[in-house]
């Protein structure tokens, strides 16, 4: 960071996943970023204080990520990583987390979800087995899935006997549904939103309206939104200044009134 950049006031909000391990609630995502760019923006991210980095293996940008982690000059344990794999990996599961290691440069990932789910239900089971016996092995420290509804959730766990850690959605407050929050803490399974900030939610008026009532951009306030709600979220720019202020949300709060109105933001 510059020396004439102002330091972040950078959340800790975290959540406690079943290894014990506290996720923290503020991410830095990349998708669609590649190449030096992703190195960049990585390391921006990291020099503004974000400790927790979302990538996949269909981003292409493990090797990236895992380069700027290792330039950062941070100790491993104190950056959680989260990668995913992709749903068509049916069988071929571990070979696919010892590539994504391999890239990131790392003896073992904080997170591993499937990114999306396969139709087949008996795909499904043996693939949510299969993260199950890499976080055995401790290649994982926890896992979970993406993109799942709470149906499949439930099935896998009664198949299993283990319940997913992590379910990364998309969510935004034009997508807010306390029955979804509300089955996802029933079973103990942190909700992690993606694509908080497309759609049309920063030019919304009322997010746009709160913010400029409070100073801040319409980013910092649906951040703030999610801190708020104990959700996780994983803003992305390629810009270090927005990165800087994506991550500038620890010193202030949205009142009551506020988290009311974003809440019903929600569009059929």
């Amino acid at each position: 960071m510059s020396d004439t950049a102002p330091a972040p006031h950078v959340p800790t909000d975290a959540v406690a996943l079943p290894s014990g391990a506290r996720m923290p609630l503020l991410g830095f995502g990349t998708w669609q970023i590649k190449g030096q760019d992703a190195v960049a923006a990585t390391a921006a991210a990291l020099e503004a204080g974000y400790r927790h980095l979302d990538t996949a293996t269909v981003y292409g940008n493990e090797s990236e990520v895992g380069a700027a982690l290792r330039d950062s000059g941070l100790d491993r344990e104190d950056v959680f990583v989260t990668t995913k794999c992709p749903g068509g990996k049916v069988g071929e599961e571990r070979d696919t987390l010892t590539a994504s290691l391999d890239a990131i440069g790392t003896d073992y990932v904080d997170l591993w979800l499937i990114h999306w789910p396969v139709d087949d239900v008996e795909q499904r089971a043996d693939m949510w087995a299969a993260l199950v016996e890499a976080r055995d092995v401790g290649l994982v420290r926890d896992i979970g899935v993406s993109n799942y509804s709470v149906e499949m959730i439930d099935d896998v766990a009664r198949r299993s006997g283990v319940t997913p850690g992590v379910n990364q959605i998309e969510w935004s407050p034009f997508l807010y549904d306390e029955s979804v929050v509300a089955a996802h803490r029933d079973r103990g399974v942190a909700l992690e939103g993606y694509s908080a900030l497309r759609g049309g939610t920063l030019t919304d008026p009322t997010i746009v309206g709160i913010g400029e009532r409070l100073g801040r951009t319409p980013a910092q306030v649906i951040v703030r939104w999610h801190l708020q709600h104990g959700t996780i979220v994983i803003p992305k720019s390629t810009q270090a200044e927005r990165i800087r202020a994506n991550a500038d949300v620890a010193d202030f709060e949205l009142t009551d009134e506020d988290m009311a109105a974003l809440d019903a933001l929600r569009r059929p």
